[in-house]
């Protein structure tokens, strides 16, 4: 016995080393018999050179497959065994016996019997599957098997208990990002259409297309081709970032210290470029070669227009695709790189074919002017605002408290009121037009941007200034945490002189919070409270808007300060380890975890298969998931009833 636990450790250990593994789907669906007699159908779809081991296997052999069905119902009662299918029976070199099992798919039925009033039967299957390299660990996966309208199938993508993770929810929070990631690159794109590089260009290309082509079909396909060719470059640009970075050193960007100082020089180099101190340009050869083999025409030609276009409009789109691609990067995603270029390429390629089709359009096109350049200096003072924040990354992620929430605060204010006085024409800039007077679009954007300085300036005294909770540090990170004249908020049940050892209180919130997993599992054990752990780092943003937007709800709030106990693990603490704590990584063989943050963003990966925050999972004293974890929750009721739900599974 003991020997065979060895190798099923060793396999497993080794296939951890190697990758995250979830080599198996399950799905449900319930054949009728009649108005009381239903049998309940759990399909497994197993990936290619996995085996799922049958429900019948020889002591000392691997974990059978194991179904538990929830009969507590006095409506639902069980006929006979759950049936499987035939398999297939081999003598296993690793267990030395014959055993049975399953490949690339196996079905299990049981039949039952209820009561008119029943509606759905739950269960739980237990399995375990290895291939010729490893074994993963035992996986209990929830089960929901719907009676009424049977003819549908439920999916059942939820993790186990012993996983503590689920695909479905941290899959659906990467969909949203990355959607989230392609709008906004998107607007971009549509901003840089506007820029004095960019604008000028969609009537002269779209009037070549339609003069060079022989008939209107032509001119329309070439400037679709054109359109295409542009998003195939700045895609192309995606896929080299995607393939130099992988999604580790991605969600790395996020939390690294010099990538974040890197990134606010970067955006500090382009703001200044667009306030007009100096012209971004590559080298003029290399738009002479590509212009030589534009003329060859073709799709060739049509290509290296567009690259010429990507070339000589580098010096607007250039702090375009560094912003974006900054964004894509801290995400963790790898295909955030391409997803982002994508939806900046789109929207620079849109007009072209659009105006192309239907070319009196253009007609209703403003003329060029020094209107442009006003839009390069507003942009310009946009990125300044946003290059802030990396700096703020750097402080927090180090901890130096030299760039606290007022700074940052304040800085904003500045920024956002020297662009105001820009917009009212108070200011100008060297490359400026002379302003005789001011159009209603640039004053209503000036009294856009005046509003918000005006509605920054309570935050120096305390406000929690949701509208931007992404941008400035935390509250907690600040001179004065509490603010002037501010309530905390919610009831406690502990005293500040009872405060454990390893804790803390969060302010403003004076939640009571442990940094360190054991401290704080064992102080849940002691008051006997289930445990919320809360993946974080100091340079997230979701984490922000989570802690200042709907932790601070009064029935959340309630929850974390009465009914959990917090335990807030930074994946980017930058605090060495203690030399007895120094261990190997399982993740990257031969690497060293120094820091505390490594050991957090190891534990997340392995444990919960999952390296992106901000991460929460409500677990028991035996740390097994109460409820299914879930990653930014930024629906208040949605965040609620997860917690209340989690609590009353631990009651």
């Amino acid at each position: 016995m003991k020997h065979i636990i060895t190798i099923l450790f060793l396999t497993f250990t080794l296939g951890i080393f190697s990758q995250i593994v979830d080599p198996v789907k399950w799905s449900t669906s319930v054949k009728k018999s009649s108005e009381t007699e239903y049998t309940l159908i759990a399909t497994a779809t197993i990936d290619k050179g996995w085996h799922l081991y049958s429900q019948n296997v020889p002591e000392d052999g691997p974990i059978p497959t194991t179904f538990i069905f929830d009969v507590s119902n006095d409506g639902i009662s069980l006929v006979g065994k759950t049936i499987e299918e035939e398999g297939h029976t081999v003598d296993d070199p690793v267990f030395g016996m014959k055993i049975k099992f399953f490949e690339n798919s196996a079905v299990f039925q049981q039949k039952i019997k209820v009561t008119p009033e029943v509606n759905s039967v739950n269960g739980i299957v237990e399995f375990m599957v290895c291939n010729d390299e490893m074994c993963s660990a035992p996986t209990e996966i929830d089960l929901n098997f719907i009676l009424k309208n049977s003819s549908k199938k439920t999916i059942i993508s939820e993790k186990n208990k012993t996983d503590n993770l689920t695909n479905q929810s941290i899959e659906t929070h990467q969909d949203k990002g990355l959607l989230t990631l392609f709008f906004l690159s998107f607007l971009g794109g549509l901003a840089a259409l506007l820029t004095p590089c960019v604008f000028p260009m969609i009537p002269m290309t779209v009037s070549f297309f339609t003069k060079q082509s022989k008939n209107k079909a032509a001119g329309v396909k070439n400037a679709i081709l054109y359109g295409i060719s542009i998003i195939v470059i700045y895609v192309v640009i995606g896929l080299a970032v995607s393939a130099i970075f992988g999604p580790d050193a991605l969600n790395a960007l996020s939390t690294n210290v010099w990538f974040n100082l890197f990134f606010f020089l970067l955006l500090i180099f382009f703001a200044a470029s667009f306030l007009g101190a100096f012209e971004l340009t590559l080298p003029s050869s290399w738009g002479t070669k590509i212009d030589a083999k534009a003329d060859k025409g073709g799709f060739v030609g049509i290509f290296f227009m567009a690259l010429a276009l990507a070339i000589v409009s580098f010096s607007c789109t250039g702090p375009f695709v560094g912003s974006a691609l900054v964004a894509a990067a801290t995400t963790g995603e790898r295909i955030a790189p391409i997803v982002s270029m994508l939806g900046f390429s789109s929207a620079i390629a849109l007009p072209f074919a659009l105006f192309a089709a239907f070319p009196g359009w253009l007609n209703s096109l403003p003329k060029s002017g020094g209107w442009l350049n006003s839009v390069k200096v507003v942009l310009g003072f946009l990125e300044l605002a946003f290059a802030f924040k990396f700096l703020s990354n750097a402080d927090m992620v180090l901890d130096l408290h030299l760039f606290e929430r007022e700074v940052f605060i304040a800085i904003w204010i500045a920024i956002f009121g020297t662009l105001t006085l820009y917009l009212f024409g108070k200011i100008q800039l060297p490359h400026d037009s002379p302003l005789k007077n001011i159009s209603v679009g640039r004053l209503s954007l000036g009294l856009i941007t005046l509003s918000f300085t005006l509605y920054m300036l309570p935050g120096l005294w305390g406000a929690p200034l949701n509208l931007i909770s992404a941008f400035p540090p935390p509250q907690h990170y600040s001179e004065s945490p509490y603010g002037v004249g501010f309530s905390k908020l919610g009831t406690v049940s502990i005293n500040h002189s009872d405060i454990p050892k390893g804790a803390h209180l969060m302010a403003p919130h004076d939640i009571l919070a442990f940094n360190d997993y054991d401290k704080g599992l064992a102080y849940a054990k002691k008051i006997n409270k289930p445990v919320l752990i809360d993946f974080t780092g100091k340079a997230c943003v979701n984490c922000r808007k989570m802690e200042q937007n709907v932790w601070v709800k009064p029935k959340v709030l309630n929850i974390l300060k009465n009914d959990v106990v917090l335990i807030s693990l930074y994946v980017d603490d930058k605090r060495k380890l203690k030399p007895n704590e120094v261990v190997e990584s399982k993740l990257k063989p031969g690497k060293k975890l120094k820091y505390i943050g490594e050991k957090w963003s190891e534990l997340q990966t392995i444990k919960y298969k999952a390296n992106t925050q901000p991460l929460y999972v409500l677990m028991d004293h035996n740390e097994a998931n109460l409820i299914r974890p879930v990653a930014y929750t930024p629906n208040v009721e949605t965040y609620y009833n997860w917690l209340k739900k989690g609590v009353a599974n631990f009651k």
